[in-house]
């Protein structure tokens, strides 16, 4: 059974035995998934060190133990790379670029239950996979910040676009109008084709929900993280001259169609650092988050670095007990 090594500001992690192949390290995988279970149901994320893990096939094995019902990537929002059997790079930004605290697929009404991040070539600097327990999160926020979300939920407003984010073709992988329709009105999304041949879409999700296994109330969403006050403050100026404050790439509001004050993402994103642990990567290392317990985001760094991502364990919206926000 693993032993857990808990230090303060880090995640929740084991050494794995010795193993003389994959085959092995499964195997003991297996032996011990009731224990990695009720561990990453206490932890929210677990990190497991020690495992023969240096390539794609190698996740991919690891994936099939952890989580063997595999969730699709739904209504795209960055570019990823394709390495096959459900397997995909993490996100395909800038090294200096941070990606901000986000739970999985929060806007869509089925979002992978757990993921599994693999270290396949450590980056030299910096280049962690940050995780934040929304349990904490939640008890740290503002009363009145989740008073709104508990009754009115969230909105998320998307402009695609090939030249400021992904277009529509590559976030729905369709070349229909139609389909995207379709999925659209399935999905309870509003859409509108513009003049110019791209797609706004908006939608008004729950911002807590309750995991479905321990009863625990979250704050999920991708409410700060697309925010327009998150972004850094010469690109949205800039952003805002050239396309407008409704031509924003993604952005974000209150259910009832109120934005966001500025002190309000502030609020929103202190409580997510003060929740936040991290662990730098090794090759090897398997990283196993609970996606409706834990938000998740990148540290900026410098060198090579391959981190594999794969999810599943799909959970839909309404088995989560939303509290508000939901338009379907």
């Amino acid at each position: 059974m693993p032993t857990w090594e808990l230090n303060p500001g880090r995640p929740a992690l084991a050494h794995a035995p010795r193993t003389a192949d994959m085959g092995e390290a499964c195997e003991w995988l297996r032996e011990n998934e009731s224990a990695l279970t009720d561990a990453l149901h206490r932890y929210g994320t677990i990190f497991l060190r020690g495992l023969p893990v240096t390539g794609t096939e190698d996740v991919a094995a690891v994936r099939d133990v952890l989580i063997p019902e595999r969730t699709p990537y739904r209504e795209k929002a960055t570019p990823r790379s394709d390495y096959g059997n459900g397997v995909y790079s993490s996100t395909d930004l800038p090294p200096v670029q941070p990606i901000r605290m986000h739970n999985e697929n929060s806007y869509t009404l089925t979002f992978p239950g757990r993921l599994l991040f693999a270290c396949l070539t450590a980056p030299d600097e910096g280049g962690a996979t940050p995780t934040a327990d929304c349990r904490q999160v939640l008890a740290q926020l503002p009363a009145h910040l989740v008073e709104r979300m508990r009754t009115n939920g969230w909105t998320l407003t998307r402009n695609y676009s090939d030249y400021i984010s992904l277009g529509w073709r590559t976030a729905f992988a369709t070349e229909d109008r139609a389909e995207v329709e379709a999925y659209c009105k399935e999905n309870g999304i509003s859409c509108e084709w513009l003049a110019d041949g791209n797609l706004r879409t908006t939608q008004v999700r729950p911002g807590t929900i309750r995991h479905p296994r321990t009863g625990e109330q979250v704050w999920f969403n991708h409410l700060a993280f697309w925010n327009a006050w998150s972004l850094d403050p010469d690109i949205r100026e800039a952003m805002t001259e050239e396309f407008g404050p409704d031509g924003l790439p993604f952005n974000t509001g209150f259910g009832d169609g109120e934005p966001l004050e500025r002190a309000d993402v502030d609020a929103l994103n202190e409580a997510y650092h003060a929740a936040t642990v991290r662990e730098r990567w090794q090759v090897g290392d398997v990283m196993l988050v609970d996606n409706v317990l834990c938000a998740h985001g990148r540290d900026p760094y410098r060198g090579g670095r391959k981190i594999a991502v794969s999810m599943g364990q799909p959970l839909e919206i309404q088995d989560c007990r939303p509290t508000a926000g939901l338009t379907v």
